[in-house]
């Protein structure tokens, strides 16, 4: 499964993003500013750059084979570029030296850094090369040599990239999880509490049926969850003078839902997917087809952007 989603994924870094809106009480503001900041700066390479980097090489390897291009394929795409790298570098300098540090995160934000400016302008050498077709007067030689050189940048870059999100859903997961017992101390149970758990068990819904091996009854038990905070949290809005939650927010909410007990089903089923299905998820068109993990990454983001937008209000 993950396999599947790695490349949404690439999505969801955007759904790390407004890690500002989910800023949990703390002894100090302005640490709790100065680390948002940080974090956001890790956030904004990703955003920026992962997933034009991963489609770069799904769209290489959908023409060439896994040992490399032979200059006998029927058509020759090339590879796609990336955006420029400069402003992560800086950006990403300027947040490993402000306080508060963390060994971890800023290690796989540095790596990260390095990973993506070697690729860069390998991909600039490739497209030139793949572009002005010059792989006709040299018989392939350069596609050749270039493919190990790609193979191992995007490999580099691969595992730079699940390092770095991985620190950043650490560091969210523990301040996502101080606020929420934070707001149960100041407020209880209504509204606000449970948009804020919803939030949190949407994640963790995400990941059961984003393992490399689905647990089924990981899945189950995570799907009861979240829907019951759904149901808790349209029951606590407006009650007794309680805030109203917005309709936009608890209609993503129930989309996201529905998306994971179909993807759910689907895997507990052993449903396969139909030729038309198939079409459409080669075609990057997944997000359309019931149940699966791209219609569950987009309604997932969705979710996010209607909170970070302030819409559960």
């Amino acid at each position: 499964m993950r396999s599947t989603i790695s490349i949404a994924l690439a999505v969801y870094a955007l759904s790390i993003g407004a890690v500002a809106a989910q800023t949990p009480a703390s002894s100090t503001k302005a640490a709790s500013a100065q680390l948002t900041q940080k974090l956001n700066a890790y956030v904004g390479c990703i955003n920026r750059l992962s997933e034009r980097s991963y489609e770069s090489r799904k769209r290489y390897f959908s023409w060439a084979a896994k040992s490399g291009p032979t200059g006998k394929e029927r058509i020759i795409y090339g590879t796609y570029t990336i955006y420029d790298t400069s402003d992560c570098k800086k950006n990403v300098e300027a947040a490993n030296a402000m306080e508060p540090h963390d060994a971890d995160i800023e290690s796989a934000a540095s790596a990260y850094v390095t990973a993506v400016t070697a690729l860069e302008p390998l991909l600039k050498e490739a497209d030139d090369y793949y572009t002005q077709e010059n792989y006709k007067d040299d018989k392939m030689v350069k596609g050749k040599a270039l493919h190990p050189r790609l193979v191992a940048a995007w490999d580099a870059f691969t595992s730079a990239d699940k390092a770095l999100r991985s620190g950043v859903d650490t560091v969210n997961d523990k301040r996502a999880v101080e606020r929420l017992a934070a707001i149960e101390a100041s407020e209880g149970h209504k509204a606000h509490y449970y948009v804020e758990a919803l939030m949190i068990q949407a994640k963790r819904l995400l990941r059961t049926e984003d393992a490399d091996n689905p647990d089924l009854n990981a899945i189950t038990q995570a799907l009861g969850e979240y829907e019951g905070t759904v149901k808790a949290a349209e029951e606590a809005s407006g009650k007794d003078g309680d805030v109203k939650l917005g309709s936009i927010f608890i209609d993503n909410a129930k989309s996201f839902l529905t998306t994971s007990k179909q993807l759910m089903r689907r895997l507990r089923d052993k449903t396969p997917y139909s030729s038309g299905n198939r079409m459409m998820l080669d075609a990057g068109s997944g997000w359309m087809v019931e149940g699966s993990p791209e219609r569950l990454m987009r309604d997932y983001n969705q979710l996010i952007d209607s909170y970070n937008r302030g819409s559960q209000i």
